[in-house]
């Protein structure tokens, strides 16, 4: 599907984990901003902007919120045309990633950050657009 076309908007998040071949842990981002998201976890990203590829944004989004450089891995394909749903007009793309340049550290919108392991995911308050993809990753015990 054609990421410009997607009606009201495309949203693109990193599932930053430790190998992207066999993932045992994820970075988790708490929100900081805004205060209706404040304090549920999500995968970081953010919205393509006009005339921005996905992946583009995605690179920019996370050196923006993390202060990260990232190699990607595939594309967690959900179940809109390999999307996941936000809401009737946002839609999400994610990749799996793994950290190749940077420290990962809170800079935007987050205040903290934390490596979650197959336990520990399903215990945090999450998103919920995030909740299925996270649930898909298959993160290994």
């Amino acid at each position: 599907m054609d990421a410009g076309r997607v009606s009201g908007g495309l949203v693109v998040a990193a599932a930053v984990v430790d190998d992207v071949t066999a993932p045992r842990r994820l970075l988790a981002a708490r929100r900081s901003a805004p205060d209706q998201l404040a304090g549920r976890w999500e995968l970081p990203g953010g919205k393509v902007e006009p005339g921005e590829g996905p992946v583009a944004a995605l690179h920019r989004e996370l050196h923006e919120e993390l202060g990260v450089g990232l190699a990607l891995g595939r594309e967690v394909e959900g179940p809109l045309d390999g999307h996941w749903p936000i809401t009737a007009a946002l839609r999400l793309r994610v990749w799996l990633a793994v950290v190749v340049s940077g420290t990962p550290r809170p800079l935007l919108d987050h205040d903290e950050l934390r490596w979650v392991g197959a336990g520990d995911a399903g215990r945090l308050p999450w998103l919920p657009a995030d909740l299925p993809v996270i649930a898909s990753l298959g993160l290994r015990p």
